[in-house]
């Protein structure tokens, strides 16, 4: 649809229908011979032949529909359109409707910066609280042991009343015995220190490897039966032990009287099995 001051100004080209109707009839042309050569709808072509500019639209579409049609038919219709024309097209006013008052415009801007500041703090919050432990505790002092302190292994005396010094200087005194003697845990009974002279007799056994070892007493109990480890020794008095089996024997080295024994004769697949006598004597096991 177009406004009324558009078609007051084609009421001006009235008489150009009439004279394209009757140019069509005189050439024997129909209304749908006109629409295909012209490639309008037939409606648009009877519309511009009964002058009813309002259902074409703005005045420069039909001014245009109605040349091409003249154009078709041969037919000079330029003075009418002459008068047709419209006065200088005057720009509209542009009128702003988005005008927002100032005091709603620093509403915005205080909105936006106050949005900002919270999602500034929603990330740097949580990063803080999650940082803040590793600078407010001060790291702990190394776990360090004192060298004050007397090895566990290492029997010790109890200590009586008034006797501090003695224990402050045990550290030297367990440092003056000779370095190549390992501490040895074990569940056999340690021997007691022997005299000098029935110390030659004492049955040694030294473990470069690991090794099951069942050792048995005069009486038939257990001595010991347990897995010794590598590193480890074992010395038994005459008459403590009765009977010995060493499990990974090439691993063992028995000394018996200062000499090393020779495990060869009582040694099967690299177990050996053997016998102490009461004077600490090795000698074969007896069936």
């Amino acid at each position: 649809m177009i406004d009324d001051q558009t078609v007051s100004a084609l009421d001006t080209a009235a008489g150009c229908g009439t004279r394209l109707r009757q140019a069509r009839e005189a050439a024997g042309l129909t209304l749908d011979d006109v629409g295909q050569r012209l490639r309008m709808p037939v409606q648009v072509v009877k519309s511009l032949e009964e002058e009813q500019w309002q259902k074409l639209g703005a005045p420069v579409f039909v001014r245009g529909q109605l040349r091409s049609y003249a154009r078709l038919l041969n037919v000079d219709i330029s003075q009418l359109l002459e008068q047709a024309q419209v006065g200088a097209v005057v720009p509209p006013t542009l009128v702003s409707h988005t005008h927002t008052p100032r005091a709603r415009r620093i509403a915005e801007n205080l909105g936006r910066r106050m949005l900002y500041v919270g999602i500034t703090a929603v990330l740097a919050v949580p990063v803080w609280f999650a940082t803040r432990g590793h600078f407010d505790n001060t790291p702990s002092a190394p776990n360090t042991a004192s060298l004050d302190a007397i090895p566990a292994a290492v029997p010790v005396a109890p200590a009586t009343v008034g006797s501090e010094p003695a224990v402050r200087n045990e550290p030297a005194a367990v440092a003056a015995k000779p370095a190549a003697t390992p501490y040895v845990a074990s569940l056999a009974p340690v021997p007691r220190p022997a005299p000098a002279a029935a110390a030659t007799a004492n049955l040694d056994m030294q473990f470069s490897g690991d090794s099951w070892v069942d050792i048995a007493g005069p009486d038939g109990g257990s001595v010991e039966k347990a897995l010794i480890k590598a590193g480890e020794t074992r010395s038994f008095t005459p008459g403590q032990v009765s009977r010995v089996t060493l499990g990974n024997a090439s691993a063992v080295q028995v000394q018996q009287n200062g000499a090393i024994v020779d495990l060869t004769p009582y040694q099967r697949a690299n177990v050996a099995r053997f016998q102490v006598s009461s004077e600490g004597s090795v000698v074969p096991v007896s069936h």
